[in-house]
């Protein structure tokens, strides 16, 4: 089992940057692939960023690429979403992920973030 706690989310003004976290607790936080899902309001869960294990490796859905950057600290069983240049659309509940590229078996609560015009 893995549990996973997201923290950082907020109001934040167009143009604006957050970074959020999540911080895993219980099997070996390196073993896992990690990733941040996003729901906007009105919509389903997207795919948003994810990171293999050495943090090596990255992948960004095409409307945050150049805006946001996932990285992970796997001393401090940690990944982060730094998130830059926040638009409208960004606003949304984001969730951290772990498992493997195809099977996403844990799932953290969510931390909300608002994107005011």
């Amino acid at each position: 089992q893995v549990q996973l706690v997201e923290s950082g989310g907020g109001l934040v003004q167009a143009g604006g940057s957050l970074r959020l976290s999540c911080v895993a607790s219980g099997r070996a936080f390196g073993s896992n692939v990690m990733g941040w899902f996003r729901q906007a309001p009105g919509k389903e869960r997207e795919f948003g960023a994810r990171i293999n294990r050495s943090g090596g490796i990255t992948a960004y859905v095409d409307s945050v690429k150049g805006r946001f950057t996932i990285s992970r600290e796997n001393g401090k069983n940690t990944v982060y979403l730094q998130m830059n240049s926040l638009k409208s659309e960004d606003t949304a509940v984001y969730y951290c992920a772990a498992g493997s590229f195809t099977n996403w078996l844990y799932w953290g609560q969510g931390t909300r973030v608002t994107v005011s015009s």
